[in-house]
């Protein structure tokens, strides 16, 4: 579903600085996959360039097959538009338009009727649980409230692809952990590939997958050790019975 090869991002100005080195990395379609590491490790830059909202200085990029560096500008536009959904830390939401408008806006994008882009929006809001606050502003909701608002927009077209840049970094522990009880809950659904960039080691450790960075490399790439997801509360593996 998503595959680099010996991809690098290198920033060019008063001092050079290489974001990513050389990476290689496949994920499956389905998976759920976190990307930790320390501040400058390189986790947003590799998510950025997976969602084609940045170029790789070198190195190859596929998402669903289609190459990243073939495609022109148009075309990109369209595969983000199509496959790929993001929930960043800040929601992002826009602040003069209710629930259901920011829903709405990458159906209106799509050119949707506006009976078909009401039915999704409702549809949507629904499946995160947020249906009665449809026609509040951002500024009304709670900061969970907020992030499932742009939870729904992301899932707007029920992409193949949901990038998630620190979703719970900006919520309180218990509001954070039902925020990614609810992405792993759509993920289970709709079976989308989800990627996590986070700092908090328990969100991390909740997928089923954990990449490593450091200095811009993958350090670790190994399985995670929460089945469920409840942040500080490890599974027992039977394989560790004495």
């Amino acid at each position: 579903m998503i595959e680099l090869a010996s991809v690098s991002k290198v920033f060019l100005g008063k001092r050079t600085v290489t974001a990513l080195e050389n990476v290689d990395l496949s994920i499956s379609r389905g998976e759920m996959v976190s990307i930790v590491g320390p501040s400058g490790s390189g986790k947003s830059t590799l998510l950025n360039l997976i969602g084609g909202l940045d170029t790789a200085s070198s190195g190859e990029i596929e998402i669903d097959g289609r190459r990243l560096s073939g495609l022109s500008d148009d075309e990109l536009t369209r595969l983000r538009r199509d496959k790929i959904g993001f929930i960043f830390q800040f929601f992002n939401l826009l602040p003069t338009l209710t629930c259901q408008e920011n829903v709405s806006i990458p159906l209106h994008l799509r050119g949707w009727p506006k009976k078909k882009i009401e039915e999704r929006a409702n549809e949507l809001l629904n499946l995160v649980g947020l249906s009665p606050r449809r026609e509040h502003l951002p500024d009304e909701l709670s900061g969970g409230e907020r992030q499932r608002c742009a939870i729904a927009r992301a899932l707007s077209v029920y992409p193949p692809v949901l990038l998630a840049d620190e979703p719970t970094g900006n919520l309180d522990t218990h509001t954070g952990a039902e925020i990614l009880a609810l992405i792993r809950d759509l993920h289970e659904r709709l079976g989308s590939t989800v990627l996590i960039v986070t700092h908090d080691i328990h969100v991390a450790e909740s997928c089923a997958r954990l990449v490593a960075l450091r200095d811009g490399r993958i350090e670790e790439d190994r399985a995670g050790r929460l089945k469920y997801g409840v942040p500080g509360v490890p599974i027992h593996d039977p394989a560790e019975t004495h």
